[in-house]
């Protein structure tokens, strides 16, 4: 089978997989078959939707001078952190980190805002999508 578009979610392939299986099994005249897997499927489907973690993907941007480097290191450690991106130039540094978050308590930002030497801070939602 062939996409022709990305499918970003796993459970999304499911449905399709669903929905073959029930229209063959129908076209069969399998009525029975189609139905009872339709339920089994469907009950499954929803028991795994409800188990899924909600845990969303943020670009945190840091705009700081030297002196938060030390400070600033320490504050991300305490994060699901990952870097993404760090551009030097003259006076200052700018960091993109990737920051895994399952609420949406975005103290941190405003505690490193507060940090001596660091000029800005952005919190942006990342899916991961390009498209405009």
């Amino acid at each position: 089978m062939r996409f022709r578009t990305a499918v970003k979610d796993p459970l999304d392939i499911v449905y399709m997989f669903w929905a073959i299986s029930a229209g063959i099994a129908s076209g069969a005249k399998m009525y029975p078959l189609a139905l009872g897997g339709s339920i089994i499927v469907g009950l499954v489907i929803i028991w795994l939707s409800k188990r899924k973690v909600k845990e969303q993907a943020y670009l945190l941007i840091v705009r700081h001078t030297e002196e938060a480097a030390d400070q600033l290191r320490v504050e991300l450690r305490k994060l699901n952190s990952k870097l993404k991106s760090k551009t030097v130039r003259k006076g200052f540094t700018e960091l993109t980190v990737e920051v895994m978050m399952h609420d949406d308590n975005t103290a941190f930002v405003q505690t490193i805002s507060e940090l001596k030497g660091v000029n800005d801070v952005s919190l942006i939602n990342y899916t991961g999508d390009y498209a405009q």
